[in-house]
């Protein structure tokens, strides 16, 4: 499959959350749980035979490259319009008062419940990066950006 770099951007966004420690490897564990947070459909006796394919010596890890071979084995590319008229939808479900925007705080909670194994270090560095301002607000923009 070949990449635009939208989609390698997200990859590597991905990878660094789950490379906590930094050694640009990540457990095989927690490649479902990446899968997940992508936003990919898989099946799980699929995806371990898929990782047992890339960890061919049993390591229990993968870099980025590897990662990115599993991941791209699942994703399937939508219509960018669909896409963004689903997202559209779900944050006219969080902005309750048709404000154009929604609080961080609801951000967060729309993260938890997405990924419940984020940390709040976590959650606070992404809502850091995407309430540049720090007015507290996010837009449909900046929420589209961060679900892409």
């Amino acid at each position: 499959m070949d990449l635009d770099e939208k989609t390698m951007h997200t990859l590597r966004k991905t990878f660094a959350v789950f490379d906590k420690t930094k050694s640009g490897f990540v457990s095989t564990q927690s490649v479902a749980d990446m899968l997940n947070n992508l936003g990919t459909d898989f099946d799980l006796e699929v995806l371990r035979a898929t990782i047992q394919r890339i960890d061919n010596e049993d390591e229990g890890k993968v870099n980025f490259n590897g990662f990115v071979m599993i991941a791209t084995s699942f994703m399937q590319e939508d219509d960018e319009e669909t896409i963004i008229s689903e997202l559209r939808e779900a944050f006219r479900l969080y902005d309750k008062d048709g404000n154009g925007f929604i609080t961080t705080n609801t951000l967060r909670e729309i993260l938890k419940e997405i990924d419940n194994k984020l940390s709040d270090e976590d959650l606070d560095d992404i809502i850091e990066e995407i309430d540049e301002d720090g007015k507290g607000k996010v837009d449909f923009e900046g929420f589209k950006e961060l679900m892409i």
